[in-house]
């Protein structure tokens, strides 16, 4: 079945990466706008911090991250290792052509978008959000939502861009919290900024402070966090443990999905 190779794929492909961020934002941003070279910035500096880069793989935002991680990775070659095939790509078939960019080292292309949206949120510690449309929205109301519910655990949501966020902040706080259908907390699950480096600093401390929990906990894991890079659980199929595990537990899902679904080959 195509859509169990998809998850089988994934976690193959990605489960060396180590830590790593996802970053999204809009395929139309032009590399002459101002938000490229924030995206490009804001990629740069999480190599440096010793993390990958994941993002959707196409063009715009997407290429702007991937191609400050791979630049990263050029400047820091002297490193003892050197930063490897930090700049991960996870593209998605579109009716109109799509293809991954240039600066992706390690790419894969999915049919499905909840393959796809497992591999953002899994191997991820956290995202950051630059200004983007429908599917920029898409990815960070689910991650606000994995958080909520305690899905995913020290998580962090950064939002780059005050001015382009400030609007959706505001409704969030005048009307969803305002009318009781969030908890006005939840829009502490945000952070916003103008600066790549406060952004990618954001990570680092919700890093450190997950590390110290772990240790005040002495078994080397928060409750129902996945050990290592794989700390986020994010689907009834998954379970703790290593990879070959995780791909089990899809597996039989899928199996038993496929009796009564048609979902191609």
């Amino acid at each position: 079945m195509r859509i169990q190779s998809e998850f089988v794929e994934g976690f193959g492909a990605l489960a060396d990466i180590g830590p790593a961020v996802s970053v999204f934002g809009s395929a139309r941003t032009t590399p002459e706008h101002p938000n490229y070279e924030l995206a490009r910035q804001v990629g740069s500096k999480l190599v440096e911090a010793g993390y990958a880069v994941i993002t959707g793989g196409g063009p715009g935002v997407m290429e702007a991250a991937n191609r400050g991680a791979s630049e990263a990775e050029s400047t820091l070659s002297d490193q003892d290792p050197p930063p490897r095939n930090k700049s991960i790509g996870l593209g998605i078939e579109l009716p109109f052509e799509q293809v991954l960019n240039d600066w992706v080292d390690v790419g894969i292309n999915f049919r499905y978008f909840f393959a796809r949206k497992t591999m953002f949120v899994k191997y991820a510690r956290g995202f950051i959000v630059l200004p983007g449309g429908f599917g920029t929205m898409d990815e960070m109301f689910e991650a606000l939502t994995l958080v909520q519910t305690r899905k995913v655990t020290t998580f962090p949501v950064v939002l780059v861009g005050t001015e382009y966020w400030s609007g959706l902040i505001d409704w969030m706080r005048g009307a969803l919290a305002h009318e009781g259908l969030i908890s006005p907390h939840d829009l502490d699950l945000l952070e916003v900024t103008d600066s790549p480096e406060e952004a990618v600093q954001i990570i680092v401390d919700a890093d450190r402070i997950r590390d110290e929990l772990q240790q005040q906990t002495g078994s080397g894991q928060e409750a129902g966090e996945r050990p290592d890079h794989d700390h986020a659980e994010v689907s009834p199929t998954w379970v703790n443990g290593d990879d070959v595990s995780s791909r089990r537990a899809v597996e039989a899902s899928l199996e038993h999905r496929a009796g009564t679904e048609n979902v191609g080959s």
